[in-house]
């Protein structure tokens, strides 16, 4: 009998909408539980979550039983949802429309999973706009800049 085998390693990356703020020190952990919970759930092994107040980085194995874009739909939906009900001051949360997805090589994973645990650190230098267009740039992505901030 055949057998379908997967291990594919992505970064994902996503903002606020207008990468407002509001991922507070207060939720950050709550909220990277609950990200990470969506993700198991969806049988997409959480392997780190880490972020800034504007964005957030999920390292995961991609389920060969699940679509990329069908797990970004879940987990910024659910995410959404109940980020909202953490207070009056998150009432009007959403995450931005679009997201980054990277593979990382197997060999790779820790350099990915050091990278997103030094978040606060980058961010005292750089903005998450800067960052993502390094991403951009690494991966050789094309892209408008009219359509990738919301």
């Amino acid at each position: 009998m055949g057998q379908s085998l997967v291990k594919n390693y992505i970064h994902i990356v996503f903002s606020t909408k207008q990468r407002q703020p509001l991922i507070h020190a207060s939720i950050e952990q709550e909220l990277h539980a609950y990200l990470g919970g969506i993700c198991n759930r969806l049988e997409c092994q959480i392997i780190t979550i880490g972020g800034y107040t504007d964005h957030v980085h999920l390292l995961c194995m991609l389920s060969k039983k699940i679509a990329l874009m069908k797990l970004l739909e879940e987990v910024k939906s659910h995410s959404s949802k109940w980020i909202k009900t953490k207070g009056e001051a998150l009432r009007n949360f959403y995450w931005q429309d679009g997201y980054g997805a990277f593979s990382v090589n197997p060999t790779e994973v820790e350099v990915a999973v050091q990278y997103i645990a030094r978040q606060k650190e980058h961010h005292a230098r750089w903005t998450f706009q800067e960052e993502y267009r390094v991403f951009l740039k690494k991966y050789h992505v094309e892209y408008d800049e009219r359509y990738v901030w919301d």
